[in-house]
């Protein structure tokens, strides 16, 4: 007679192809680098840098980088790497090549000296942006470790929230009580901007348009544990940390964050029960009311954004940019000018991710970043088609809102020029494959439940 527990059993040694996940009791895993990894990122401010180093030598960055470097040797061993297909390391695997295809061709066409700093940073970049989507992917073992890291993302993201609440209603710049020593400040600081009857802050961010995007992309899953946490007291924590996020996204008076949380709401509403809706309706209800109160003035602000957008400034630099993006794009429409090569001030601000993806790799790099977008959707649509539980599917249906809300913002501002809502769209797309392989149909789920049986 001998104990076995479930959890035990090597799924590659019933069949072939059946995925291997080991359980293992260690003390450093990949949920541990990546919570690290969202703290650093999320919690100090995106101005401090390690001194003598470029604006990606913040410290969640460096250990960005270091994950692909950690991926490719868990690769190396057998033992130790995730087996199974994993249809998002091929669209990462096209995207390395046209990084590299993009960077040679940049160097082919001639740069400038800061043309060619800027590429060699884009192509650090890159490395971060694999790494952490890859290491999401494949490094988490479980919905258990998966979910341990998006409550540290959402508990991240109400500090960010809270900082961004205190200084919108005391004007006063909160991030400086939050430097670390070590660390120095660099490049573009973050001031208060007055429009209408309210100020934009950033928060820990660079930009408000950026805080507010990561606000949007935070809500569904604050909403997701104060819905499904198994106990009572932690969903009432999410459920103000919900309130705090939600309340953020006003404060940056950027159409960005209301058009990214309509976009959130357009995927999550046909997921919920009809008690869920009336409970959102009237919490959005009283978030609104709450808002006159305060700021009586900010309700006319916001309205007015978008019934006067064909007169504002934001919107008309914009578009008169239209003209000169196109007489660069057809000088080299295929492969672009050459990765991370559209830099200020050499080239005008253009304040829309897609053209500068457009411009610096060309049709092929569109390509490959919808390439991109499209499979993290597909595999979290596949996965909730899949899941059983409801609380599996929600949080699918959150990972879809997240790609979504990335596709809109990317018209809106340089979305992957800030480090903070880029180094969070990999760890979004990596969540996708992890959930695609949690519900594959030929993986031996394993619980945390010790159960023990007599053999």
């Amino acid at each position: 007679m001998s104990l076995l527990h479930p959890a035990d059993l090597e799924p590659a040694s019933v069949a072939t192809g059946v995925y291997a996940s080991r359980r293992r009791y260690a003390r450093v895993d990949a949920a541990v680098l990546l919570g690290l990894m969202l703290c650093l990122l999320m919690l100090i401010p995106a101005k401090l840098i390690v001194p003598n180093m470029t604006d990606l030598g913040r410290p969640a960055l460096i250990i960005a980088v270091l994950m692909s470097a950690w991926w490719v040797l868990v690769r190396c061993n057998p033992r130790l790497s995730m087996v199974g297909p994993q249809p998002i390391r091929w669209v990462v695997l096209l995207y390395l090549l046209w990084a590299i295809l993009s960077y040679a061709v940049g160097f082919l066409r001639g740069l400038t000296t800061m043309e060619a700093n800027s590429a060699d940073r884009a192509m650090l970049y890159v490395a971060a942006f694999a790494g952490v989507l890859l290491v999401v992917a494949d490094g988490l073992p479980n919905w258990d470790r998966l979910r341990l890291v998006f409550r540290v993302f959402v508990w991240c993201a109400g500090f960010m929230a809270l900082v961004g609440l205190l200084q919108f209603v005391f004007w006063t710049d909160v991030t400086v009580y939050l430097m670390v020593p070590g660390l120095e400040p660099k490049g573009f600081v973050p001031g208060f901007e007055v429009r209408g009857a309210g100020v934009r802050v950033a928060s820990t961010t660079l930009h408000y348009i950026e805080f507010s995007a990561v606000m949007a992309m935070a809500l569904p899953f604050a909403i997701h544990f104060a819905r499904f946490a198994p106990e009572r007291k932690s969903r009432q924590r999410f459920v103000i940390l919900a309130l705090v996020i939600a309340a953020a996204i006003p404060t940056t008076v950027s159409r960005t964050g209301f058009l990214a949380a309509g976009l959130m709401l357009l995927v999550m509403v046909p997921v919920w029960d009809g008690r869920m809706r009336y409970n959102m309706a009237v919490t959005a209800a009283g978030l609104l009311a709450a808002l006159m109160f305060l700021k009586p003035g900010l309700i006319n602000t916001v309205v007015g954004l978008f019934t006067g957008a064909s007169e504002d400034p934001s919107v008309t630099s914009r578009t008169e940019r239209y003209d000169m993006v196109q007489s660069y794009f057809v000088q080299r429409p295929w492969l672009g000018r050459g990765i991370g090569t559209w830099v200020s001030p050499q080239y005008q601000y253009l304040d829309n991710q897609w053209f500068a993806q457009a411009l610096t790799g060309g049709l092929v790099g569109v390509a490959v970043l919808v390439a991109l977008h499209l499979v993290s959707i597909a595999l979290a649509v596949i996965a909730l088609r899949r899941a059983s539980r409801p609380e599996d599917r929600h949080f699918c249906a959150a990972l879809i809102s997240t790609q979504i809300i990335a596709i809109a913002v990317g018209f809106t501002f340089d979305s992957l020029s800030f480090t903070t809502f880029a180094t969070l769209l990999p760890f979004m797309m990596g969540a996708t494959g992890a959930v695609w392989r949690f519900t594959h149909p030929r993986r031996a789920v394993r619980t945390s439940t010790a159960r023990w049986y007599a053999a």
